[in-house]
């Protein structure tokens, strides 16, 4: 390990007493059952489920009208745009900062404990993707992160201190890593970005303790294995399938659910004639072995850059009278689909925005592809554009309303096919001219769970690329690219409450949490995290967070 290649600044003077109260052990009986201790926000997405739903309910319809900024925190390099998810416990907040920086914060007033940076090299490839972070994951005393030239560290969570550091793979081929790690029972697991310049695709497992490669899950099968021949004659020169997201796990049928992303070139699909498996699919990956159990394709043959890397949500629900494991995922295709998420057998899936490209949905999900609606040189116009019906910022699912919340996209474009084969780094093979601004808009959209029928929906000026929070108190959390903290009511899309910061760039997913009896809503905009929580002289309203008894779907 090459520790000269980081930096490591303290800010808090870590004497005994107080090592002992930044002291962290967060077990994997604590991550299985993270929804009992709602002041924490131990993971990515909430819990294994990622439906990013908190069951504190301090802040409520009644009261959220008072919420006001508690403290903001600007990164030392101010660089844009910020999309880091926080992680919160026992008071310590853990947020990554672009490029490749992990910074602890005291949740409670935003003051920095100790801040870790890597070294990176002079040039990085990051085509296609944010030269951003999505966040960290925590087990035991080890907080894990992704670096943009592809590596994977464990961090002291006292002390920010280096104990491993991985490369998973060649930055100088394309793969950078721009996600928030999955930690399960003894084993971290990471995806990898590049897809939009041909790298070959993988999910991968390491030890937590030592960082030893467990197993590989290649996204893309090689020449002569199965799926392969879903490739055409000739896999040369093609590749995509990045992982670029954070997955979702179920432990009761110990599978561990990952997206993945465009085949490349990206809009020309001459020289991979077939579906391109495993692209544009969710995996239902064993995470003992790593071995894929079920796969569901959302676009095969995809021409228009519509990667499924969106996080697959997992709810349950009775439908007729039988308990039943769901699976949903909002596409970029701008389709929503709902699996069964033991077998991947196809349940609903319906339009959630516009799109041109498909007559609809088989008996099976696959899409029934309109005629003259790939790419030309010319441009052929097709809703949704390259970014999407939705992109990779998280929904939310309420147990309380059944309703999923989700940062809907009304936008077009002309998708133009060039060359069939580039070389890296230039291997799109198109491109996309996206429609007037005049001409879109965007919105958040409940639908039904288990249908996908829209319930409300609350409309945005552009077609913004937002994340959603539900919470116990009856409320949708969302901020905007402008800047635009807001509330809406859950039941109903009703606003109740607009913060206007002024930064752009807005897209990191909202976080909640506890400390001290206060409930607090986290996010970034422009170049800061800003906190809010109610004024204390609203305690006398702000009622009880119900932090013991579940909240019952």
């Amino acid at each position: 390990m090459r520790f000269c290649r980081y930096v490591l600044t303290i800010v808090v003077s870590l004497l005994p007493a107080a090592a002992s109260l930044l002291a962290q052990n967060v077990t994997y009986e604590q991550l299985l059952h993270a929804d009992s201790t709602p002041q924490n926000w131990l993971m990515y997405g909430g819990d294994y489920k990622s439906q990013r739903f908190s069951r504190l309910a301090q802040i409520n319809r009644e009261n959220v009208r008072n919420l006001k900024p508690a403290w903001i925190y600007q990164p030392s390099r101010p660089l844009q745009p910020i999309e880091s998810s926080a992680v919160v416990v026992n008071g310590i907040m853990y947020v990554t900062e672009p490029l490749s920086t992990v910074t602890a914060l005291d949740a409670r007033l935003g003051t920095k404990i100790w801040s870790w940076s890597a070294h990176l090299p002079d040039r990085i490839f990051t085509i296609g993707v944010h030269r951003s972070n999505r966040g960290v994951a925590i087990l035991g005393d080890t907080v894990y992160a992704e670096t943009l030239d592809a590596h994977l560290v464990a961090l002291d969570a006292t002390t920010g201190a280096l104990k491993w550091n991985v490369h998973v793979d060649d930055n100088g081929q394309g793969y950078a890593m721009t996600g928030a790690p999955r930690v399960l029972d003894g084993k971290v697991i990471v995806g990898i970005s590049g897809g939009d310049v041909g790298i070959r695709g993988f999910v991968d497992a390491y030890d937590a303790k030592t960082g030893k490669r467990l197993w590989r899950t290649w996204t893309i099968p090689a020449p002569g294995e199965p799926g392969s021949e879903t490739w055409g004659k000739d896999m040369s020169g093609t590749g995509g399938a990045g992982t670029w997201g954070t997955g979702s796990f179920d432990p009761e049928l110990n599978l561990l659910y990952w997206t993945t992303g465009n085949p490349a070139p990206d809009y020309n699909g001459a020289n991979r004639e077939g579906d391109n498996l495993y692209t544009n699919s969710v995996l239902a990956i064993d995470p003992d072995t790593g071995k894929i159990k079920w796969y569901f394709q959302f676009t095969p043959h995809d021409t228009h850059d519509w990667d499924a890397i969106q996080v697959p949500l997992l709810f349950d629900q009775t439908v007729d009278g039988k308990p039943e494991r769901f699976l949903a995922l909002a596409n970029r295709n701008g389709f929503y689909y709902v699996l069964n998420r033991a077998t991947g057998e196809f349940v609903a899936g319906v339009p959630f925005v516009t799109q041109t490209w498909a007559k609809g949905l088989d008996q099976n999900g696959r899409p029934i592809v309109l005629p003259n609606t790939e790419p030309t040189s010319e441009g052929t116009l097709v809703y949704p554009d390259g970014h999407g019906g939705t992109n990779w910022n998280s929904p939310s699912y309420s147990p309380q309303t059944k309703l999923f919340y989700v940062s809907a996209r009304e936008i077009g474009a002309y998708t133009v096919a060039g060359r069939p084969k580039v070389n890296f780094p230039d291997f799109g093979g198109g491109g996309r001219n996206a429609l007037p601004a005049d001409d879109s808009y965007g919105a958040i959209r409940a639908l039904e769970a288990t249908t996908g029928k829209r319930k409300w929906e609350y409309k945005l000026l552009a077609p913004a690329e937002v994340s959603t929070l539900a919470t116990a108190g009856g409320l949708v959390f969302c901020v905007s690219n402008e800047g635009n903290f807001f509330a809406l009511d859950a039941s109903t899309g009703k606003l109740l409450w607009d913060f206007t910061v002024g930064g752009a760039n807005a897209e990191s997913n909202l976080v909640t949490y506890e400390v001290d009896g206060k409930q607090y809503l986290i996010g970034a905009s422009g170049n800061c995290f800003v906190s809010f929580a109610l004024p204390d002289s609203n305690s006398s309203v702000r009622g009880k967070s119900p932090t013991k008894e579940p909240v019952h779907p």
